[in-house]
Formats: C-alpha cells, sequence, structure tokens
C-alpha cells in the first residue's frame, strides 16, 4: 500500500510541485493544507505517514502547527520545508520534532531523499 502524504504550504504552486514529486515516485496525496490549522485539523482526520510542513504560513506557523502534531501523536513524521535564509526556523522546527527540512527552491531528487529516509 502507497505511504500516505499530506502537504501542507500556503503557496498552491509549491503543493503543486511537491504533489506532482510524490505522486509520480508512487505516493497518495491524503490532503492539502494551506496553514497550520488546517495542517492540524487534516492530520488528526486522515493520520498520514508523513507531512511536509512550510515554516511561514498565514493563521499559525509551521513550528506551531508541528508541536501541535507531535503532540497529539508522538509517532508522526515531519518534514519541513523553508525559503533560504530561515537557519533559525529550521532548528526550531527539528527542536519541535520535524524528522527532516528542505530548503527551497529544493530538487525532486532531495526531497525523495528527505522523505524516504523520514518513512524508514
Amino acid at each position: 500500500m502507497a505511504k500516505r502524504i499530506l502537504i501542507v504550504d500556503d503557496a498552491a504552486f509549491m503543493r503543486m510541485m511537491i504533489k506532482d514529486i510524490v505522486v509520480r515516485n508512487g505516493y497518495e496525496v491524503v490532503g492539502e493544507a494551506q496553514n497550520g490549522i488546517e495542517a492540524y485539523e487534516m492530520y488528526m482526520k486522515y493520520k498520514p505517514d508523513l507531512v511536509t510542513m512550510d515554516i511561514t504560513m498565514p493563521e499559525k506557523d509551521g513550528i506551531s502547527a508541528v508541536k501541535d502534531i507531535i503532540a497529539a501523536d508522538a509517532s508522526a513524521r515531519v518534514i519541513m520545508c523553508s525559503a533560504m535564509g530561515q537557519q533559525k526556523l529550521v532548528m526550531d522546527a527539528i527542536k519541535a520534532g520535524a524528522k527532516d527540512f528542505l530548503v527551497k527552491p529544493f530538487k525532486a531528487e532531495r526531497a525523495l531523499q528527505a522523505i524516504e529516509k523520514a518513512l524508514l
């Protein structure tokens, strides 16, 4: 059975790009969220195998959403996606429980490497 992924990013083109990468490589996208509030709600509803989470989003940022998700499910697997120059936020995300991170713009190979590593 295909591993199930929740994609979280406030930019529709980033969600589309990540979705294209994961679907082409045999993963199933269970949902797409555009902020941390939706991310948490969808995580609780679908219990995906992995979440790709943008750090900077309106309403609730990715780090807060990761903390909420990990508090609800300690085994949750989250990969953070950040723009260049957000190293401090990336470290905060890792401390909050994220398994890995991708720096935008990222290559498909790097995204797949992070996904496969997080799903081990």
